[in-house]
């Protein structure tokens, strides 16, 4: 990852306009920064969400509050709780999503 030229910035992360974005079941509300190609987002995952879809996109993913499962499609799955984190490569690894039983908030840099 490489940042580009960018000033010390503090990020008032209520302030960043929230986006709903669906899963199979329940929503993830996303706030998102981009700063070049780096994308950095706080996620909320409602109670009862499952991702609509397997990604292949290499995270750092850092879980703030709550519990949620990261499902390789292999078939692993591995519970994640505050304070934990993972960080995947693009393409590199089996494709993976997100699910949690009762929410989660989550600090994503990809």
């Amino acid at each position: 990852m490489k940042i580009p030229p960018v000033p010390f910035t503090v990020t008032d992360w209520d302030a960043v306009p929230a986006t709903e974005h669906p899963g199979t079941t329940g929503m993830a509300t996303w706030r998102v920064i981009v700063i070049g190609d780096i994308r950095i987002r706080q996620v909320e995952y409602s109670a009862g969400y499952l991702a609509d879809h397997w990604c292949d996109r290499g995270h750092i993913l850092y879980v703030l509050e709550g519990e949620m499962v990261s499902e390789l499609k292999t078939g692993e799955k591995t519970v994640m709780t505050a304070g934990m984190s993972y960080h995947v490569s693009d393409f590199g690894d089996a494709a993976h999503r997100s699910s949690t039983e009762t929410g989660a908030k989550l600090f994503i840099v990809d």
